[in-house]
């Protein structure tokens, strides 16, 4: 049996067991371990030497788990995070929603515009779709309903602005893949910034042209009346997100500091800000350190599972095989390229975004490299791919996350109906980022 042959069937059991809805750090933990270890073991005579197999491969397991948990940028995933679990306890993610809710409730679809506001801002501060979904569902679907929003349109907006969160930085799935494919984050983070904008405003045009069809579903909030001092008091009150942006990702673009230096600042200033203020209190500073501490912990288990993961597909040589398969066959960038997003597409619908980017970078990663593909374009490009899945069905994460923290009246097919009207968006922005990569490319290129 070729080493190439053990690398597919390591790939067929990972997707099988992740189908099955296994964990994904013991998913990739195991598999690659299990193969490994055949694949060290197996002579070309077709008998096992167990003792032969059995120290290369634990050998290959402890190296990778050590020299990965070692690495200095890893520790800006703790620091986002926590960063996030403040700025949320001290209401600072909050404040954009309530700012632009106050300047445009009275407006035709102005809560669902000012929900996607606020989904943008919190992914900005937080990195995170899931987290962002589930905060922001508590707070605008509810309002949204109780001024005579369709269902439809109030739970479609929150689950499509918490997917903002894949691709606004600090995004945590650009972490990830700035980490496996060796690209800089902080260019990652420049590069989903412009993408970001372009699915915000996407969104909102979806909401306009739905309330223009339908007028019913998103009748004017007329209860609602702000003075011109409220609405200036509540513009003051986002300063704090402002600042945090400012911090992330104008220090960032301004060359100041690296995005470890930055995730360090936002929540050295988030928890200032808090102490001050006097909105955090000593229990939500223990409760945000555990939430930390509790995502951490799970992220670097499945970082460490991806790095063997990757370690075994390496050593196997199957991703060889791959790209001479493609040379072979003479298919020019463009075809692969659809079969790729085709790829991301179809796994979408059934896997978590994270368990497909760590189990497909590294067949991936080898043949855009072959095409002499940027490698920072394609990472928005797997990124907003994954962004679509989130909300796409049957498994659409985001879409149950929303119906976890909402009313029970409302069924899943109700939000998945509304998720179509905005899916057509995201496949438009998937359209132009390929056809035009200067939209992903023109901030970190102009990076000082």
């Amino acid at each position: 049996m070729e080493p190439s042959v053990i690398g597919m069937y390591g790939f067929g059991a990972a997707v099988l067991l992740l189908i099955l809805r296994v964990p994904i750090a013991y998913v990739l933990v195991s598999v690659a371990s299990v193969c490994s270890f055949i694949a060290y073991a197996w002579r070309p005579g077709g008998n096992f030497t167990f003792f032969r197999g059995l120290r290369p491969a634990l050998g290959l397991i402890e190296s990778n788990a050590y020299d990965f948990i070692h690495s200095y940028p890893l520790s800006m995933i703790p620091l986002f995070i926590a960063a996030g679990h403040i700025a949320y306890h001290a209401r600072i993610t909050t404040d954009i929603y309530e700012a632009m809710r106050v300047w445009l409730a009275r407006l035709p679809g102005g809560l669902a515009i000012a929900s996607l506001f606020g989904c943008a801002g919190f992914a900005a501060i937080t990195g995170s779709s899931l987290a962002c979904a589930s905060s922001m569902g508590r707070i605008c679907v509810p309002e949204m309903i109780r001024f005579g929003y369709s269902k439809e349109l109030a739970t479609s907006s929150v689950a499509m602005g918490g997917t903002l969160g894949a691709l606004i930085p600090p995004s945590v799935l650009f972490i990830v893949y700035g980490m496996f494919t060796e690209q800089s984050v902080s260019k990652l983070f420049l590069a989903g910034i412009l993408p970001g904008i372009l699915s915000l405003a996407g969104f909102i045009l979806v909401v306009v042209i739905w309330t223009v069809v339908k007028p019913s579903a998103a009748p004017v909030a007329k209860d609602l009346h702000f003075t011109g001092k409220e609405r200036a008091r509540a513009a003051v009150k986002a300063w704090p997100a402002l600042m945090l942006m400012t911090i992330i990702i104008g220090g960032i673009y301004g060359g100041l500091f690296t995005a470890t230096e930055a995730a360090a600042i936002s929540l050295a200033f988030a928890l200032g800000f808090g102490v001050v203020s006097r909105r955090l209190t000593w229990k939500d500073f223990i409760s945000s350190m555990q939430e930390t501490a509790h995502q951490s912990a799970g992220l670097f288990f499945i970082a460490v599972g991806a790095k063997i993961f990757v370690s075994f597909v390496s050593l196997t040589g199957v991703t060889g095989v791959l790209v001479g398969a493609v040379a072979a066959a003479g298919f020019d960038n463009w075809t692969v390229l659809l079969c790729i997003v085709l790829l991301y597409v179809l796994l979408g619908m059934f896997l978590d975004p994270l368990g497909i980017m760590l189990l497909t970078l590294p067949f991936v990663i080898p043949l855009v490299e072959s095409m002499n593909l940027d490698l920072i374009w394609f990472g928005v490009i797997v990124v907003k791919l994954l962004e679509v899945g989130l909300v796409t069905p049957p498994v659409g994460l985001n879409v149950f996350v929303i119906k976890s923290v909402i009313s029970r009246e409302i069924q899943v097919h109700t939000i998945f109906s509304g998720v179509i009207k905005f899916l057509i968006v995201d496949l438009i922005v998937v359209g132009l980022l390929l056809a035009f990569p200067i939209i992903s490319l023109i901030l970190p290129m102009s990076m000082s």
